[in-house]
């Protein structure tokens, strides 16, 4: 069954306040598929911020914990995510794919668990910094590619990538294998004080295969914020006619 066009958008909730989250869970119930709660959020108000979330709204809960340590903790910690009934969830893919094994061990099938590929703020000279050969740091698809390939084997249900990494995704991993995608800017938003480098419009990132969008800064830093969010959506109606 096709998504409708809000279904692909997902709201980041990241706000310093549960009032502020309240805020745009009433503003934008109707009008996105999925609220994403993340670090900040999460330490600030707990599990009860997802409750909130499914009391007031039909939409769905992206947990982006983006969990990272030792195989056992990570299962033992998802296990407990699962019991909050959200719909993604995310671990890093890291150096060893045991993690994200135990991470889907530790979801019982009862969440989707998304592998993070190289976070959308990152560059090839933050790559080099980190240590990385130099062969690996000039070719990011490549290496996000080999993590995505690697989430799939461990039984993951899709990756977060970039939008310039989803068609290679495709082309590789199949249909069925979910992409979501951060970094994404209508072309009407100025972006120019943006920490993300590796950006993409909604429109384009839909064309290219992408299952979510999720997008923050246009729809907070509208002077409508419905309003940007329908923009949006009528954008990515004409990229998937």
């Amino acid at each position: 069954m096709m998504k409708a066009p809000k279904d692909h958008i997902i709201f980041p909730l990241d706000v310093s306040s549960e009032k502020e989250a309240r805020r745009y869970i009433e503003l934008l119930r109707l009008d996105v598929g999925m609220f994403k709660v993340g670090l900040e959020l999460f330490i600030r108000s707990g599990p009860e911020i997802v409750r909130i979330i499914q009391a007031a709204s039909s939409a769905g809960v992206f947990l982006d914990l983006k969990l990272h340590d030792i195989p056992a903790t990570v299962s033992r910690a998802m296990g407990i995510v699962a019991d909050l009934e959200v719909s993604f969830a995310t671990v890093h893919c890291g150096e060893t794919p045991r993690m994200l094994e135990e991470a889907v061990k530790g979801a019982r099938g009862k969440v989707g668990i998304l592998g993070v590929t190289v976070l959308t703020s990152v560059t090839t000279e933050d790559i080099l910094k980190a240590g990385f050969k130099e062969e690996v740091a000039t070719d990011l698809s490549a290496l996000v590619l080999k993590r995505a390939m690697m989430a799939r084997d461990a039984g993951c249900t899709g990756v977060v990538c970039s939008g310039h990494e989803v068609e290679m995704i495709r082309q590789h991993l199949g249909e069925d294998f979910v992409v979501v995608t951060p970094g994404i800017r209508p072309h009407w938003e100025n972006s120019s004080q943006d920490d993300q480098r590796r950006v993409m419009t909604p429109g384009r990132a839909i064309a290219k295969g992408a299952d979510y969008l999720v997008i923050g800064r246009p729809i907070r830093d509208a002077n409508d914020p419905k309003d940007a969010v329908r923009r949006i959506a009528e954008e990515i109606g004409s990229a998937t006619l």
